[in-house]
């Protein structure tokens, strides 16, 4: 790593952008090594404590389907909608933490609010993810 810093640190010294005989390609390169010369720290993190990944997937995972979903469908259109929608997708990711499927879980509950006349039911521990009856609501409801 001491070496590629070492590259690094030679070329931005070397170089200076504002140069009229500079070409862009040259220009480019100066931006990105600077850039990466600031934020070196932070990108290197990881060869001096094993235990910090390399990438964010495991932070990005979570949140790829709510992304693609907006993409896909332009948005929410409203106000509302969009805040129905970010909690539905904060419910639903707490589901699927706590390892419930999250169609059961959603059936059980709207079978709930329809038993109840269309009306959330008075007790709703039952579907909190941390005391609920996981192994009910890890499966399909019974609907018979």
């Amino acid at each position: 790593m001491d070496a590629i810093a070492e590259e690094r640190d030679v070329f931005i010294e070397a170089h200076n952008p504002d140069d009229p005989d500079s070409d862009l390609l040259s220009n480019v390169k100066y931006k990105i090594l600077t850039s990466l010369q600031n934020h070196w720290e932070g990108l290197s993190v990881f060869v001096d404590h094993p235990e910090v990944p390399m990438d964010n997937n495991n932070g990005e995972r979570p949140i790829r389907n709510p992304v693609t979903g907006r993409k896909n469908f332009y948005g929410s259109g409203s106000l509302w909608s969009s805040q129905l929608a970010a909690i539905m997708f904060s419910i639903f990711q707490t589901m699927a933490l706590c390892g419930l499927n999250c169609n059961h879980w959603l059936r059980s509950y709207l079978t709930a609010c329809a038993e109840n006349h269309g009306k959330a039911p008075d007790d709703l521990s039952p579907f909190l993810p941390w005391k609920s009856r996981r192994h009910q609501l890890s499966r399909p409801p019974n609907t018979s």
